[in-house]
């Protein structure tokens, strides 16, 4: 079942992400930790929110967001956030859900591109959690794991604040999910590691954000 998605249009800010190759060796690639690397990191959940999140509508209320050093992380489902500017895979027709803005825009000051730009979603603040106290600025990065694959999104839109677990169309995509705003997504396998205040100088470049995640990727796990 897909969760419903709320978008607040707020401060300029952009999103993106780039995907990072996984390989063999135990050190670290030219493109940073792999994704065995950074799950080792975020086994246990240390202060975890004050409440717990559902993954869809009026599902049951299981995940928690924890701390890991100087990162956040939850693990959750995968589904898929196609908010934002209107293109042939994002629109009302491919997505019952589908809003023409995003919570946060790009520093060109319009709404993300779901379809190109790797960002991912955090729930409104609530008595729960707030990422705002916790000092995750709009344009925040994470890296996002699935299936030994890592992928580098920002932080670009809002979710209701009870549900927990998107991510752009782009995202998906480069995790080889389904990307299909009406059917894709998975139920569950998915990891989230935010970097609080590690914000790409160019947010809606890709390559800017793969640059700023690998950099906070490599510290958080060294």
């Amino acid at each position: 079942m897909r969760r419903l998605r709320v978008a607040l249009l707020a401060a300029g800010v952009v999103a993106v992400t780039a995907i990072v190759p996984i390989v063999a060796s135990p050190a670290f690639a030219a493109t940073g930790p792999t994704a065995s690397q950074l799950l080792a990191k975020v086994k246990t959940c240390s202060s975890p929110s004050k409440g717990k999140y559902a993954t869809d509508d009026g599902a049951s209320s299981t995940v928690s967001i924890c701390e890991s050093g100087s990162a956040y992380f939850w693990k959750a489902d995968r589904d898929i956030d196609c908010d934002g500017v209107s293109t042939s895979h994002c629109n009302h027709s491919t997505d019952p859900d589908y809003q023409n803005q995003t919570s946060f825009e790009t520093s060109k000051g319009k709404p993300f591109q779901a379809d190109s730009t790797h960002y991912f979603v955090i729930p409104l603040p609530s008595s729960r959690f707030s990422y705002t106290a916790a000092g995750i600025k709009p344009g925040s990065v994470a890296a996002v794991i699935y299936n030994g694959k890592v992928v580098y999104a920002v932080f670009a839109d809002e979710g209701p604040d009870n549900i927990i677990g998107e991510a752009s169309y782009a995202t998906a995509k480069a995790l080889g999910i389904d990307p299909n705003p009406a059917t894709g997504g998975v139920d569950s396998g998915v990891t989230y590691i935010v970097f609080p205040g590690k914000v790409p100088s160019t947010i809606e470049s890709n390559s800017s954000i793969d640059s700023t995640g690998i950099a906070a990727a490599k510290a958080f796990v060294g």
